[in-house]
């Protein structure tokens, strides 16, 4: 049996081992958290994954499945408020989770503090300076 070798020019073996790298590297700085069974809404599922930019900062992307529209919560709210504890001190509102009476939906923010936990909470007022007390979903520390 004749064996054939392949014969990569040697730039292209380095690119391709850059490209590898580069993969390796942005997927190593994102982490992943699942959103714990909520008692609120238990249907809802979801994640959170955070990144970090190259301007240092933290791209937070959510995506939820079965996220009852918050008006048929009991009792009903006007919005869901996306909130983010760091080490930093109290919690922040950094959004508002839009419901559009579809199974799935999705939340973007960038933040410059290094979140702890992500949870979300069905408010009165979207602006709410503090989170309210109907917590629908939270994850763990993403420490």
């Amino acid at each position: 049996m004749k064996k054939t070798k392949l014969n990569f020019p040697k730039r292209t073996m380095f690119f391709l081992g850059i490209a590898i790298v580069m993969v390796v590297a942005f997927n190593s700085c994102a982490q992943k958290a699942i959103f714990q069974t909520s008692s609120v809404v238990p249907a809802a599922e979801g994640y959170v994954t955070v990144k970090t930019d190259r301007n240092e900062n933290y791209k937070i992307e959510m995506e939820i499945t079965n996220l009852a529209d918050v008006e048929r919560l009991q009792p009903s709210k006007k919005s869901y408020v996306v909130w983010l504890e760091s080490d930093r001190g109290a919690p922040r509102n950094v959004g508002r989770i839009i419901t559009t009476g579809r199974l799935k939906v999705s939340f973007e923010t960038v933040a410059t503090l290094k979140p702890t936990r992500l949870f979300i909470t069905a408010e009165e007022n979207e602006n709410a300076q503090y989170p309210g007390s109907m917590v629908v979903l939270t994850t763990d520390s993403l420490n």
